[in-house]
């Protein structure tokens, strides 16, 4: 089991999905993930949060609207994730 997959372990579907979401499609404004998940506005904040609680997603400035925030999987999460991968590899 991956690093990524543990901390996601006890989280609720919605959180998961959203970070589905993001892994496969990189990063996005909330709206994009209420789009792409088909979640209500409500769940998808609700999912967020409980994901940067955890240290897995970034919350950075949507330079193209500065009234939305853009939202990508944490760096640190990804290279763990990345490292895990590797070393089943070998």
């Amino acid at each position: 089991m991956t690093a990524a997959e543990e901390t996601l372990e006890d989280l609720p579907p919605s959180a998961k999905l959203v970070y589905k979401v993001l892994e496969y499609d990189g990063p996005k404004t909330q709206k994009a993930i209420v789009e792409e998940s088909m979640l209500s506005a409500r769940t998808v904040r609700y999912a967020l949060e409980r994901l940067q609680n955890r240290g897995v997603v970034d919350e950075d400035i949507y330079f193209a609207d500065a009234r939305q925030s853009l939202y990508r999987l944490s760096c640190r999460k990804e290279n763990e994730s990345e490292d895990a991968e590797t070393e089943a590899a070998t």
